[in-house]
């Protein structure tokens, strides 16, 4: 061999030396578990990124099966994987569960490749893997927002329906049948206004919350006007507040739209100086919302039309029981009683 040809092989050796070192680098300092095992499902390297990822170092993992990291119903998947790494395939982003040292387990998603030898003979494979637990958390998520958005779109429409059709009903004129409908409509509108507020400042676009008061001044606030007295207003919000559903929004939204029209129409907003007080208090299992009015005409109990139909209709979707005072010469008091947990979801 001459010294040239001697001198290339060293070179070639020395390129191949620092690629080998190179990649190694690259796989230790890699954010991804990257492993390899034979072809007996033998562990034979591990990263730091395994580690990691899986809470095992390396020196408790090589020379032992990598079914270790498999959940015991999940065993029939390395078989699977080992025959079509014989077979020369690579197996891309499949995704599946594994478990951690502490027993925990984590979603992943995992590719596999062959590890061939100098002759091009399949000896091991190598595996990428990566923790998708927060994206598939996300994915969750996203389809339960989906799915309560469709169940929330079919029960409006269904409610659009119902507030057209009995407005037709006890309306004298076309005018009346679309004014009751459209302010109807409206306050189902701002209602699920609050269900889809997001913070644009929070890059996780977290929901805000709807609570029991947000709902309240959001149905009133077309009624909250300041009255003779310089910063005076007709409504009062007091007692207990608390997050509730999307399932009892449409119904307390209606039935609150309710009391206040009834209450301009006849009652205490009628008149300059009339206010109201709306009262939340917790009983046991139960929370009592009452409505007292003062400052307004004295009001009788009237034949029940289209919003006493309505009023009935939206407690009674609530699982609730509702009662009238009109004796009160202050003013009409209404008291609703709703299974906290009908509010709550």
């Amino acid at each position: 061999m001459t010294e040239a040809s001697y001198g290339g092989i060293r070179r070639d050796s020395l390129a191949a030396d620092r690629a080998a070192l190179h990649y190694a680098a690259i796989i230790e300092s890699s954010d991804d578990a990257i492993l390899s095992k034979d072809l007996n499902g033998v562990i034979t390297s591990w990263n730091r990124g395994a580690h990691r990822l899986f809470g095992y170092a390396a020196e408790e993992v090589v020379g032992r099966p990598v079914t270790i990291l498999i959940p015991p119903d999940r065993h029939n998947e390395e078989p699977m994987i080992l025959d079509r790494i014989r077979r020369g395939e690579r197996i891309e982003h499949y995704e599946t569960v594994r478990q951690r040292k502490d027993g925990s387990v984590v979603d992943i998603s995992m590719t596999v490749s062959p590890i061939r030898d100098g002759d091009g003979n399949i000896v091991g494979a190598s595996k990428i893997v990566r923790d998708i637990t927060e994206s598939k958390r996300a994915q969750e998520r996203q389809e339960l927002l989906l799915r309560e958005m469709n169940h929330r779109i079919r029960n409006l429409f269904a409610l659009a329906i119902s507030v057209v059709s009995l407005s037709g009903r006890s309306a004298g004129s076309a005018k009346e049948v679309t004014d009751s409908a459209r302010e109807r409509l409206s306050a189902l509108a701002r209602a699920h206004a609050l269900t889809l507020s997001y913070d644009l400042e929070d890059s996780k676009q977290t929901p805000k919350p709807t609570t029991l008061h947000s709902l309240i001044q959001t149905i009133i606030a077309p009624h909250e006007e300041t009255m003779e007295d310089p910063g005076a207003t007709r409504f009062s919000i007091v007692g207990c507040d608390f997050g509730i559903s999307g399932a009892a929004i449409s119904s307390l939204a209606l039935l609150l739209h309710e009391l206040a029209t009834n209450s301009a129409k006849h009652g205490a907003l009628s008149a300059p100086r009339g206010q109201i007080e709306i009262h939340c208090a917790e009983q046991e299992e139960t929370v009592a919302l009452t409505w007292t009015e003062r400052g307004g005409p004295a009001v009788e109990p009237a034949n029940e039309g289209f919003g006493g139909v309505l009023l009935r209709a939206a407690t009674g979707q609530l699982g609730g029981e509702m009662t009238q005072d009109w004796k009160r010469p202050e003013g009409l008091v209404t008291r609703i009683l709703i299974p906290r947990a009908r509010l709550t979801g």
